[in-house]
């Protein structure tokens, strides 16, 4: 039998075990003198703790016929809405909303009108401050915070608006919010101090004057809660670009399931427990990665770069199809100028990741790291060394930007870009005329932003020129001033942009190949000995005369020849499926070699070799699974290794070899290192511990970076944000005084909005690396 309390007043003579009616559930109550309170239909339910109006304590909860009603103590009268508010009418034997209790005694009575004149009085406060407020807030927009000192408008805590504990439902039906339990009133009242008491009434003003706008979850606005992130962001110079962060939506919607009840944050805590916890994650992140390695085999990165105060950092990585592992950070200044510090540095990071895993070791190409990665290769005969892909493919975009006519497009181009982001009400007109859409994406590469922005911009032609020709620009001073008038010839010339389309037809077959090289999902090693071939051939096609196209072929032979000989690239085409059956067998010299280089250093066991080879004769003739009807219409819809992992069960050996080789990455290209203390792991002067826990922290933040690689599609991005400025450069910076406009008024303020989220244009949909392949013809090589 369950015990059932409830609450009966004081002054009453009633035996509280004594009574006589069903309990929920079916459990049947003692009978007692009391009975008559309640009927037999009808279960008294527990009243909480929290519900601490003082109505409660002359009432009963009691549920009957699936409703839950309220009932007096004194007159027994049953009311079937209202809540609280109402029992406390009826017993203050107030007329109107509810009727005048026959029984109460008067010193109940007395108590409960004092209740009712106090919330009264509560409210009326409340309002007033709420008028006051928004009176304020209307007349002074732009100087509240900074006036309200002497405004004189008084101010109310920020827990007088928005109630930061558990508020009975009957309680927000009568509007007031009742007061916290006594435990609850001690501990905030240790938690605040005189200078968080002031910050949360400088917050209230804005809090009020937004009651009136459509709340979330029925207590505060949506700009509220944007208000009270923003000065967060502002007082603690956390960088803006935080909010692009994934994780910063998940940390919203957590503290809005969370509630108010969360409790208070610590310093210490995210130093303690909760970094100690991510590091645990990340660790456990990373054992499975490694799980993965001896399956895939891996690549160890070594992406190099230099701080702003000079120093030569070099950041470990580890990468698999399963993801990309950041490892630790290294001050390399004084050893990247010595092959043999370069090599030990190599070799110690091989060792730590295991040699047997190890398809590559990929640095930057200079004399030393070829020295050091020669010397690295014979005393691990089972791995190669090879430089970054990716930065080879900018160089040549590079040495492309900086041809004479394509640098004069360009820099007109820049022309264009420079002086519509200068200006407030040009940028203003041009966002209104192009949708809102920008004409310079989001992009990592410096080399490669001139002719995606060539790109981007031919796309919005037809926008341009309405502009300039729409009312708007003929009102506008700008369109009667030196500047504006050359502008406006350039978006109106049709040899510009004839010439752009001819850079852009150019060029787009590096830009989708630096796209593919860099493509999160999809490992580039199987695709790109085909796709340099392929860049060289779209040129010619489209150039035709051997005296044009020379110019581009020179460019990138000398580039990828110098300083990407690797028989890796030669042996992934090799075993893609895609690539070999569609050349009929007709495979060159340089290809079989670099299969046989491949097979040589990576089987380093001969009888193992020799297997390898017998089973590439039933590859090379489709035997057995390979000949099967599925396994030849998946040669172009999965990805080599899976097709490998898929059907090459009757060649173990060769099976594994392929995907080794065909699960490697071709980029060494990392995260962006802003906003890490990279530097500060490397002052020697700190204190060990407090070393340990840094290179922890940097440790969970940039692998959570590299994570948000693998699902970052969509980015909310301003091309004049100083978080884009190393990118960006001068496509937003006017050079020439042709353009300044004098006393133009200028004010961020009264700029349009960018679009909400602009694709991230490494990261598009493969859809567009698909098509490029499906257009890579079966060539002879």
């Amino acid at each position: 039998m369950r015990a059932l309390l409830f609450v009966v007043p004081a002054s009453l003579n009633v035996v509280r075990h004594g009574l006589c009616f069903q309990a929920e559930g079916g459990d049947s109550i003692p009978s007692g003198s009391a009975g008559q309170m309640a009927s037999a239909s009808e279960i008294i339910l527990p009243i909480g703790t929290q519900k601490h109006d003082p109505a409660w304590k002359h009432c009963l909860m009691v549920r009957s016929a699936g409703r839950t009603k309220l009932k007096c103590v004194y007159c027994l009268k049953l009311f079937l809405g209202g809540g609280i508010h109402r029992i406390k009418e009826h017993l203050a034997r107030h007329k109107g909303n509810a009727s005048c209790c026959p029984k109460v005694p008067m010193e109940v009575q007395v108590a409960m009108q004092q209740s009712l004149d106090g919330s009264a009085a509560r409210r009326k406060k409340k309002l007033k401050y709420s008028e006051e407020a928004t009176n304020a807030q209307t007349a002074v927009p732009m100087q509240l915070e900074g006036s309200e000192v002497g405004s004189g408008i008084q101010m109310m805590q920020i827990q007088d608006v928005i109630d930061m504990g558990t508020v009975p439902v009957e309680v927000r039906d009568e509007g007031v919010v009742s007061k916290p339990p006594e435990k609850v009133r001690k501990k905030r009242s240790r938690l605040a101090s005189p200078l968080q008491n002031t910050l949360f009434q400088q917050q209230t003003p804005s809090l009020v004057a937004d009651a009136g706008k459509s709340t979330i979850g029925g207590t505060v606005t949506r700009d509220q809660v944007c208000m009270a992130i923003g000065r967060f962001l502002f007082e603690a110079g956390v960088p803006l670009e935080a909010v692009n962060s994934p994780h910063f939506q998940s940390m919203v919607d957590a503290l809005t399931l969370a509630g108010p009840g969360v409790g208070a944050f610590s310093y210490h805590d995210f130093r303690g427990w909760i970094l100690r916890r991510s590091v645990e994650e990340m660790n456990n992140t990373l054992e499975q990665c490694r799980a993965a390695w001896s399956r895939t085999g891996c690549s160890v990165l070594a992406d190099e770069w230099t701080t702003v105060t000079g120093k030569t950092l070099i950041n470990f990585l580890v990468y698999c199809p399963e993801g990309t592992m950041f490892l630790k950070s290294i001050d390399a200044s004084h050893i990247v100028s010595s092959a043999d510090t370069l090599y030990e540095l190599l070799k110690h990071v091989v060792e730590e990741v295991g040699e047997r895993n190890v398809v590559q070791v990929m640095t930057n190409y200079t004399e030393t790291h070829v020295a050091a990665g020669n010397k690295l290769t014979e005393t691990f005969p089972t791995l190669f060394w090879t430089s970054c892909s990716s930065q080879c493919i900018e160089a040549i975009l590079e040495d492309i930007s900086k041809l004479g006519v394509i640098s004069e497009v360009i820099e007109n181009a820049k022309a264009i870009t420079g002086f519509m982001y200068s200006h407030v009400a040009i940028l203003n007109i041009m966002r209104n005329h192009t949708n809102g859409k920008d004409l310079i994406l989001p992009c990592d590469s410096c080399s490669a932003m001139a002719f995606i922005t060539l790109r981007n911009m031919i796309s919005l032609k037809e926008n341009l020129r309405a502009m300039v020709t729409s009312v708007e620009w003929l009102d506008s001073p700008f369109s009667r001033k030196p500047a504006g008038v050359l502008i406006a010839d350039l978006i109106c010339s049709l040899p510009f942009w004839s010439s752009c389309v001819a850079i852009v037809r150019i060029t787009e077959p590096l830009l989708r190949v630096l796209k593919l090289v860099e493509n999160n999902k999809k490992p580039a090693m199987g695709y790109i000995h085909l796709a340099i071939y392929q860049i060289k051939q779209a040129i010619k096609k489209e150039l035709v005369k051997k005296a044009d196209y020379m110019t581009y072929w020179e460019i990138i032979d000398w580039r990828w020849n110098r300083q990407l000989p690797c028989p890796l690239y030669a042996a992934a085409f090799f075993l893609n499926p895609r690539f070999f059956f569609s050349i009929q067998g007709d495979v060159s010299n340089e290809i079989s070699s670099g299969m046989l280089d491949c097979i040589e250093r990576l089987v380093p066991d001969a009888n193992t070799q020799d297997k390898v080879q017998k089973e590439l004769s039933l590859y090379k003739s489709s035997s057995g699974d390979f000949g099967r009807k599925m396994a030849i219409r998946a040669r172009n819809t999965l990805l080599p290794a899976e097709w490998w992992s898929t059907y090459g069960g009757a060649c173990p050996n060769l099976m594994r070899l392929a995907i080794h080789i065909l699960s490697q990455t071709c980029s060494l290209r990392g995260s962006e290192q802003v906003h890490l203390p990279f530097e500060q792991i490397h002052n020697h002067r700190m204190n060990y511990l407090e070393h340990q826990r840094l290179c922890d922290l940097i440790f969970v933040h940039y692998n959570l970076r590299l994570q948000r690689r693998q699902v970052f599609r969509l980015k909310q991005f301003d091309p004049i944000s100083v978080d884009n400025i190393d990118v960006v450069g001068d496509w937003v910076v006017e050079k020439n005084d042709l353009f300044s406009v004098d006393n133009e008024p200028l004010n961020w303020m009264s700029l349009n909005q960018p679009a909400e989220a602009q694709m991230q244009w490494v990261n598009l949909d493969d859809e567009e690396i698909e098509a490029f392949l499906a257009g890579i013809l079966p060539f002879h090589l």
